[in-house]
Order: C-alpha cells, then structure tokens, then sequence
C-alpha cells in the first residue's frame, strides 16, 4: 500500500512539472507573451531544468528543444523512480524505459491539450470576460481552428472543444494500446 501511496505522489508530482514543461514549450510555439502571470509562472518553475539544458541544447525551426529534452528527461527519471519502487532494477529496463519516456510525454501533452480545453469550455460558459480567457484562447485556437472549419456552430454553440475532447482521448487510448504493443509495460504508462 504504501509503494502505491508513493508511486501515485510521484506520478502526480512529474505528470504536473512534465506539464509545465509542455505547457512553457506550447506558449512558445503560439507566441504567448511573457509578461502575462501564468508564463512568469511556468517559467520560473521550468527554469531550473530548461536554462541549463538549452546551454547544450540549441533550439532550431523555431522550437526549443531545451524543453522537450527536459520533458522527456522528467519522464525517465519519473519511470526509473516507479521501476525501482515496483520492480527493483530499473537499469535493466532502461532501453524499454527510454522509448516508454517518449510515449509518457506524448500522454502527458494530450492531457494538458485536454485540461486546457476544458478549462476554456468552463470559463467560457462562466466567466467569458476572466483575464486567463484570451491566454486559454491563445493556446487553443491553433487547435480548435482547423476543427471549427470542418465542424460549424450548431445551434449557436461551438462543439469544436468537445471533438477536441475526443480526438484527444482517442490518442490517450492509441498511446496506451502502442506502450503494451511496442514494450510489454501497460503499468509503466
């Protein structure tokens, strides 16, 4: 019981600074400026990992590759951390805790694609006029845009986040169903 007390801890405490991570890496690519609270934030707690990491690290095609190492990098020390707590030696299964690090960040960017919609769905039915609102929006348009082309309003109600919704959980499923294909290690992901 309690190595699954600590495993859901740590699964918490990584999936929340892996989030961050892509979270900073997704305001980077929509040109979400810098001044705005919740990039000071995301920055000051990425900044530990990213500023050194992108001294080696250069970003290139206009993406900071800093980040995404430091996301993946989250990810393996996340899944060597619950290997040593289940299974004993996580250096034994470090090539399959590799590619397994890749799918985790890839899990962990649909989820914040997902609560970052439904955050936008909540606020525009609650609070419309909020100061996150033309951040949220910000983040989601690139997303929601090509959906809301091929999906109109109906009824005067835009369904795009929803179809986002489930687009996004339908990759969560694919992700789970490549983690047993590829590696064997449903518990890991």
């Amino acid at each position: 019981m309690l190595s699954q007390i600590a495993i859901f801890l740590l699964d918490t405490v990584f999936t929340l600074f892996g989030m961050a991570l892509l979270l900073r890496l997704w305001m980077q690519l929509t040109r979400l400026p810098a001044r705005n609270p919740i990039s000071h934030a995301v920055f000051q707690v990425t900044d530990w990992l990213v500023r050194p990491l992108r001294r080696i690290i250069p970003g290139v095609g206009g993406i900071d590759w800093a980040t995404v190492v430091a996301a993946w990098l989250t990810a393996v020390v996340f899944l060597l951390a619950v290997i040593g707590l289940t299974a004993g030696n996580p250096l034994g299964l470090l090539p399959a805790v590799l590619g397994i690090a890749v799918l985790n960040v890839l899990k962990w960017g649909i989820s914040l694609v997902m609560w970052v919609t439904l955050l936008m769905a909540i606020l525009s039915w609650v609070n419309p006029h909020s100061p996150i609102t033309p951040v949220i929006q910000q983040l989601t348009d690139p997303l929601l845009d090509p959906i809301r082309r091929v999906i109109p309003r109906l009824g005067g109600f835009d369904i795009s986040p929803l179809v986002l919704f489930i687009l996004a959980q339908v990759l969560l499923m694919v992700i789970a169903g490549l983690s047993v294909n590829l590696f064997g290690l449903r518990h890991l992901l």
